[in-house]
């Protein structure tokens, strides 16, 4: 994840002051274009006006035009010179030049407070003060002149003194509003990108959680659902979800039924089974968002955390545990094991009556089914405590032959395995004892609910699109139950009485040591010209390095 702070936005113009800004030169154009249509309408009449100041009137309002639509407010804390130029001595040279060689009784000296309050508005207090200083000395030079041509020129001295007045306070005082509402607006602006960095933090954590997080109203309608919500939910992403829809989610519903009703948080196990989807079991937890206004409802927050996940840890504790003890007590176990097995061996030679033999067979069938036990849990624990080198490879097809055929010599009772290997003589990382020891559990386990038809027992291999190697172990057995499916891979887990639930949770972690992965599906095969149904358990080994496609054999020798 990148720096939170390089994944700030970049400030932008202090909206409040843009919106002043086009106010002004709104103004402006608006102030310039009442001044030409007087001068137009008295040049209309035949008054006292001549072409060359409706001339300079129109440049005026050509002027302020230009600006208005040409120039734009930057993110500049001070404007640049230009903008002074093209709008404040603009504007005290117009209205001063109009206030000095206007004849009629019109005064436009009011108009010079429009600098005053524009350089107040956008510029620094200093400009502010500066512009109200020359607005000031231009009203006492235009009071001076008059001096000379009335009798009222100290009136006008006096007056022109008290409006300077007026402009250095208004320019003061504009100037410090303009800047409390800068700085307001800047804060308002870093908090609000602080609060759209910390949504963006909070939806990314809330995406990633392993938990699911549902947050409903009091109408049971989704606000928010994260990935892990939909797929407890077995809903797909979308539009909200209504939890009223599905009858397998009216406990959940319920649930925050009894949030609202009570106010107060909940808990509770249930069960969420979808429709098309097979039920799971969860644990929620609820709290609920206390309104802060009247204008905001409150709503339902639902932590779902799936039990499968919490049982799985408890398991995983508890065999840590029991395979150290496991360990320990297979060691003692095994040479009062060979004791035994040595004693019944001589005790059978010395029998002759059939009924006694019976009971030392029994002894040795038990005995050797100790020992394999014995051999199991120890192999456990050396799994356990295995280095995590890189494996060598075995060529996967030629070794499933050689493994099948063993297989089958074992015991002449055993039905011929169909091996259709398709790799094209890919190696694979996996050391070829592990991968016996694979196989070898995976065909005992498919011999046990075999049916006695040819062609029942399947293996094959074959290769993606991206040359990964892949092996199926097919037999046409029975659908397993639902209950045994959840657990197939879990210790000490059998459905047959007298197995020791071993042999599939050790083929998990021989693949998980090989960065490989062993699973279990319905599948579809052709047994004697016709499609049958049956149980199939695949491993898809570690894709290969680049130079193991390299080092690919060309002489393929045909099956």
């Amino acid at each position: 994840m990148a720096d939170a702070t390089s994944a700030q936005p970049a400030p932008t113009e202090p909206l409040a002051l843009a919106r002043v800004w086009y106010g002004f030169m709104t103004a402006r154009v608006s102030i310039a274009l009442a001044i030409l249509l007087l001068h137009l309408s008295l040049w209309a009449l035949g008054q006292d006006a001549s072409l060359w100041m409706l001339l300079f009137c129109a440049g005026y309002f050509a002027s302020t035009l230009a600006v208005r639509l040409r120039m734009h407010p930057s993110g500049d804390a001070q404007p640049p010179a230009r903008f002074w130029a093209g709008t404040v001595g603009v504007d005290a040279l117009v209205f001063s030049i109009l206030q000095l060689l206007e004849s009629s009784s019109i005064n436009y000296s009011p108009l010079l407070a429009l600098p005053v309050l524009l350089a107040a508005v956008q510029g620094s207090r200093r400009i502010a003060l500066g512009t109200a200083a020359c607005m000031t000395l231009l009203l006492l030079l235009e009071a001076w002149w008059t001096t000379h041509h009335s009798a009222d020129g100290t009136a006008r001295l006096v007056q022109s003194g008290l409006t300077g007045m007026g402009y250095f306070v208004v320019a003061f005082l504009v100037n410090q509003l303009a800047a409390r509402l800068v700085g307001e607006e800047q804060l308002a602006l870093r908090s609000q990108m602080d609060a759209q960095l910390q949504t963006r933090v909070n939806e990314l954590v809330i995406e990633t959680l392993a938990d699911g997080v549902l947050v409903v109203d009091i109408h049971g309608t989704t606000r928010t659902a994260n990935p892990a919500a939909r797929w407890l939910l077995g809903a797909e992403a979308g539009p909200p979800l209504l939890l009223s829809s599905e009858p397998g989610w009216r406990t959940l519903l319920a649930l925050a039924q009894k949030t609202f009703a009570t106010e107060s948080p909940q808990n509770g196990d249930i069960s969420i089974h979808a429709t098309g989807k097979s039920p799971r079991r969860v644990r929620v937890r609820t709290r609920m968002t206390v309104a802060q206004a009247a204008r905001t409802e409150s709503l339902c927050v639902l932590f779902l955390h799936d039990l499968r996940e919490i049982e799985a840890r408890l398991r995983t504790e508890k065999m840590a545990a029991m395979g150290r003890m496991s360990a320990a007590v297979a060691h003692e176990i095994r040479n009062p094991l060979a004791a035994i097995t040595q004693a019944n061996a001589l005790l059978e030679e010395d029998l002759t009556d059939p009924a006694h033999q019976r009971l030392t067979h029994m002894v040795q069938q038990n005995a050797l089914r100790l020992s394999k036990i014995v051999d199991e849990v120890l192999g456990i624990a050396r799994l356990q405590h295995a280095g995590t080198g890189r494996p060598p490879q075995t060529r996967l097809d030629e070794a499933i032959n050689n493994i099948c055929s063993d297989w089958m010599q074992q015991d002449a009772r055993r039905q011929p395995v169909k091996v259709t290997p398709a790799t094209l003589g890919m190696p694979v990382d996996f050391d070829a004892d592990h991968l016996r020891r694979v196989l070898l559990n995976l065909l005992d386990n498919a011999a046990r609910h075999v049916s006695p038809q040819p062609e029942a027992i399947q293996v094959s291999t074959s290769l993606s699109t991206n040359q990964q190697s892949h092996l199926q172990v097919w037999s046409d057995g029975p659908a397993l139950e639902q209950t045994v499916e959840q657990h197939l891979f879990e210790p000490f887990f059998s459905s047959e009485s007298r197995s020791s639930g071993l042999g599939l949770y050790i083929c998990r972690e021989l693949c998980e040591r090989h960065r490989a992965s062993i699973g279990y599906q319905r599948a579809t095969r052709v047994r004697n010209g016709q499609e049958v149904q049956g149980n199939e358990f695949f491993v898809q080994f570690r894709p290969p390095k680049p130079s193991s496609l390299a080092a690919r054999p060309f002489d393929i020798q045909p099956v």
